[in-house]
């Protein structure tokens, strides 16, 4: 008897641990999102879990990984985008819910040096000579092929007429945190990236601002995946609440969306 008493218990363990994983993935959404979201994404997530229960698990990159791995079929319920080009990539291959797609942020892109540099205050407009000002050293932003900081970068410079001087100086990394961790570091005299990174990281300073117009809107959209868990519409929806809101300003994004509580 205690043979079978001792199976039956062993069997019991076995099909709670069996679905227990199940149980617990439905407390779970996967989130992809953009790099520079990381200190502001990471606090309204605890606070979404501290509301709803439900973890959120992060995955931080690139806008332009990011949508090729969700392409590559990478589970992931959300994508947050820093721009609206690789929000339209994962459109056209069929990965997103367009109608649960909004346009949820904004952003500006600045110079910043590291703290200790003797570069100090900057106007950024026209005549500016961005690769005189770094002079030897090296020029720190996302890769201007497909990370979207790089795109603004290039826009604005090309806009300015610094552009074809500044390229040979430029260290493309593969997302805005490591731009901005090159220049925290002192491996790069300047870095272009968004303000809130340049607000995060005590390491560097903000020594100019680029004009708004001098590159495409930096917008920030959201959209659940096709593939999405039917949970994930509360995430969305507290994502534009005002709690979120307070958070996303906080951190010194725009708030595109009103707030719906």
């Amino acid at each position: 008897m205690h043979r079978f008493a001792g199976f039956f218990i062993a069997l019991s363990i076995l099909s709670g641990s069996a679905f227990s994983p199940a149980l617990a993935q439905d407390k779970t959404l996967t989130v992809f999102a953009a790099a520079s979201m990381k200190n502001a994404l990471d606090d309204i997530d605890a606070a979404y879990t501290a509301k709803s229960g439900v973890k959120i698990v992060v995955s931080y990159a690139a806008s332009s990984a990011l949508a090729k791995q969700i392409e590559q079929g990478a589970p992931a319920d959300v994508f947050v985008s820093a721009d609206t080009d690789w929000m339209d990539y994962a459109a056209g291959k069929n990965n997103i819910n367009e109608s649960t797609r909004i346009n949820l942020l904004g952003n500006t892109i600045v110079l910043i040096a590291p703290k200790d540099s003797k570069i100090d205050k900057v106007a950024i407009g026209p005549g500016f000579d961005l690769a005189k000002l770094a002079g030897d050293g090296k020029i720190a932003t996302g890769d201007i092929k497909a990370v979207p900081v790089g795109k603004y970068a290039k826009a604005a410079l090309e806009k300015l007429g610094a552009w074809a001087a500044a390229e040979p100086k430029f260290a493309m990394a593969e997302n805005v945190r490591a731009a901005l961790l090159l220049v925290s570091r002192g491996e790069a005299a300047l870095g272009i990236v968004y303000s809130t990174d340049a607000k995060v990281d005590p390491g560097v300073k903000i020594v100019g601002t680029f004009p708004a117009d001098l590159h495409p809107a930096i917008i920030y959209p959201v959209a659940g995946t096709t593939t999405a868990k039917p949970q994930a519409a509360e995430y969305l929806a507290f994502l534009r609440s005002s709690a979120a809101k307070a958070i996303f300003e906080k951190y010194g994004f725009t708030f595109l969306v009103s707030p719906t509580t």
